[in-house]
């Protein structure tokens, strides 16, 4: 009477999918507001670090929509949305612990020089982690869309090949011509 192996794996995967997601929007809003505590008016590139955090914050929220509602509008821009914040996260960990100094110089930080090194090499870290998150969620968007494929191609064809029928008349055959 339990689930078969199959709807299980697609249970376990429905479920870390969505921790993940959740995991991704705890560090997400921790990097805006460690961002915010090195300067509660963010500079240009605070500002565009801070808008980098609300995008993945969309793009997991996409994610969860994506998959409670099946739609396909949703996985699109949840797809898009996470694939750019994932790469852009790379990059901006990189900046952070390659360049802390010039970094710091550009968000025009007012917090003393050590303690703002260390608060943007905690946001440098949730960048990481943000970084490799999203690409589990990538994958596990994929199999998640590849189990709802394949159940949709396993009960689908046959409701929709009765439904077609149903339109039909039922002593259906072509007419013979010429007898």
């Amino acid at each position: 009477m339990g689930l078969s192996s199959d709807a299980q794996s697609h249970h376990k995967t429905h479920k870390l999918f969505l921790i993940s997601n959740y995991i991704l929007l705890g560090a997400a809003s921790s990097c805006i507001f460690l961002t915010l505590s090195l300067r509660l008016f963010p500079s240009v590139a605070g500002g565009l670090l801070v808008l980098l955090h609300i995008i993945t914050i969309a793009g997991a929220i996409s994610g969860c929509n994506a998959v409670s509602a099946g739609s396909n509008k949703w996985y699109a821009f949840h797809m898009v949305a996470t694939v750019l914040t994932a790469i852009f996260q790379g990059s901006v960990s990189v900046l952070i612990f390659t360049t802390t100094s010039n970094f710091l110089a550009a968000l025009n930080s007012y917090v003393r020089e050590d303690d703002a090194a260390v608060i943007l090499k905690m946001a440098g870290g949730l960048c990481v982690l943000m970084f490799c998150l999203e690409w589990l969620v990538l994958t596990l968007a994929f199999f998640l869309r590849y189990y709802a494929f394949v159940e949709g191609s396993q009960t689908g064809s046959k409701v929709q090949a009765e439904e077609d029928l149903k339109g039909w008349a039922p002593p259906f055959r072509a007419p013979v011509l010429g007898v």
